[in-house]
């Protein structure tokens, strides 16, 4: 919701205009640069100013002016610059970057190595779900963070959401094989049977089942399944 929030900061069309100045610029740019470019009262940029870093779309500096310094030489000025980090939406929920992160991994553990990439694949997976697994120390929380949407039903908990679908429909076997290590690292880092977890694929939906509820399924057991 803070992404969703972070991009909804720019349906203002002078919002979205400041927000488009600021990124142009090599560095960081101060209220007043701003107001002149954009002809606007100093008021309103200060003001979009903050909302967008409210929002976290840029970042906030302050620094005096070059060849001022010392006593009585002023305040230093609050200067703006896009923020570093990336905010993505998607509907329904996508990590291409995990997938991405880790089929660089593989690539460059391969090239060292000399092993097949696919073997390199299922570590790299598998690592980057135990370490998901070691941050969140909950299975649920993992599987719900990386967008899998885990739901019960009476084959087990399916996942109602593949987080890597575009990819997935044009290359299958390797994107399946690095969710499944992914999601069998997770459960070894969690205290899960990774066994428990099944690839699937070609179900129609996302290749992973887990047989038996996961650990906040087991706390409502007494629910219907669906």
């Amino acid at each position: 919701m803070d992404a969703v929030a972070a991009i909804a900061a720019l349906d203002d069309p002078v919002r979205a205009a400041i927000y488009d100045l600021v990124a142009s610029h090599d560095g960081a740019i101060g209220r007043d640069q701003v107001a002149h470019e954009l002809e606007l009262p100093r008021s309103t940029a200060a003001f979009q100013l903050d909302r967008l870093a409210a929002s976290g779309l840029v970042e906030v500096e302050y620094r005096k002016p070059e060849g001022r310094g010392g006593p009585g030489s002023g305040r230093p000025a609050k200067l703006y610059r896009v923020a570093g980090g990336e905010v993505a939406v998607s509907v329904p929920e996508r990590h291409y970057d995990l997938m991405g992160d880790v089929l660089a991994s593989a690539i460059e553990a391969s090239a060292v190595s000399g092993e097949p990439v696919l073997a390199t694949l299922r570590t790299a997976a598998s690592e980057a779900g135990r370490a998901a697994g070691r941050e969140r120390e909950d299975f649920d929380a993992v599987l719900e963070a990386a967008g899998y949407r885990p739901a019960a039903t009476r084959a087990g908990t399916v996942m109602t959401n593949c987080p890597f679908h575009r990819l997935a429909a044009g290359h299958a076997d390797v994107v399946c094989a690095a969710s499944h290590a992914f999601v069998c690292g997770a459960a070894e880092a969690t205290g899960r049977d990774a066994d428990e977890v099944l690839l699937e694929p070609g179900a129609g939906r996302c290749c992973i089942r887990i047989v038996g509820p996961t650990s906040s399924q087991e706390s409502s057991s007494g629910q219907s399944d669906t």
